[in-house]
């Protein structure tokens, strides 16, 4: 159960009192997430989520709260938090910094079709469009800046092929992206799996779980959902899916020039990304709660795969 900080009724009731949002009906712990402790709250009005944030920096939360109030002003798919009377989103509740959303319909879909990659192509298009405008900073936490210093802290528990393989695709990026053309900036959703998402059948319902949004590459995050959206078991790229989300994205936001020459290398390193941080949780930093971590060999055969493989070449841009 990832309910780390259980919560009364009273407790429940007393904070939605800050808000205009209906009285108590309901309240129910959700037993999935790995870092917070998430509610699933009914009022008499409607329904709504309220997340107690565990873990993280805290001060960094009111990035989110710009972040999402951002995305929901221009009408994209996201949980823009409830403010309450004063105008304000982020409390404290049982000595946890907290936040109060509304509920999203949908949910995450396990394999993803195409209508649902087209759906998922088209708002992320439209979410970098227009976060390049978002005024907020937050350095993006896991880009090669990370890589750098990280990579050395797990090559002590990995075989020595993949402690080869591991620093000398850090040295190729770092060859790569630190003299490279630079790439379009903007916020980033940072970690948009599947499991981000809400679809009612092939209608996307919602982005969720912005917390590890940040300001960065457009294409850093772009590369992420191809990794997961259009990735098979074995690690190689399913050319539809491939084509339905990168043709819908760039119907919203054709990619330039320069992310398409940095598009196979930028795959390369995502994937090295979550490949390194599986393996920090399963060796070096372990959760601090009782949860199964994920595997970190499934990203590492979606980056062998990328190296040998390359990426798709990608769709033209239509007006």
């Amino acid at each position: 159960m990832a309910v780390f900080t259980p919560l009364t009724d009273s407790q429940v009731e007393a904070f939605l009192s800050r808000f205009d949002a209906g009285s108590l009906v309901a309240c129910e712990g959700v037993p999935a997430g790995t870092e917070n402790s998430t509610f699933f709250v009914t009022t008499d009005r409607r329904s709504l989520v309220l997340t107690l944030f565990e873990q993280g920096e805290h001060e960094e939360l009111p990035f989110f709260v710009d972040l999402l109030d951002y995305l929901d002003e221009h009408r994209l798919p996201v949980p823009g938090p409830l403010h309450d009377r004063d105008g304000i989103a982020l409390h404290s509740l049982a000595g946890k910094p907290a936040l109060l959303f509304p509920r999203l319909p949908g949910k995450h879909p396990k394999a993803p079709n195409l209508a649902q990659c087209r759906a998922l192509g088209d708002a992320l298009g439209r979410m970098h469009k227009v976060s390049r405008r978002f005024p907020g900073h937050r350095p993006n936490p896991r880009d090669l800046h990370w890589l750098l210093p990280m990579h050395h802290k797990v090559l002590v528990y990995l075989s020595p092929e993949d402690q080869a393989l591991m620093k000398d695709e850090v040295e190729i990026y770092q060859g790569f992206f630190a003299g490279g053309p630079e790439l379009p900036q903007g916020a980033i959703h940072g970690d948009l799996f599947r499991d981000n998402t809400l679809f009612e059948g092939d209608e996307l319902g919602g982005i969720i779980d912005f917390y590890n949004g940040c300001t960065g590459d457009l294409l850093f995050d772009l590369a992420i959902v191809i990794n997961d959206w259009a990735t098979g078991p074995d690690g190689r790229l399913a050319p539809d899916r491939y084509e339905a989300l990168l043709a819908a994205y760039q119907a919203r936001r054709p990619l330039e020039p320069a992310e398409r020459e940095a598009w196979p290398m930028m795959l390369r390193m995502t994937a090295l990304r979550y490949w390194l941080s599986r393996l920090l949780v399963v060796y070096v930093d372990p959760p601090a709660h009782d949860l199964t971590p994920h595997d970190p060999e499934a990203f590492r055969t979606v980056l062998k795969r990328r190296i040998e493989e390359g990426a798709l070449p990608l769709p033209e841009a239509r007006p």
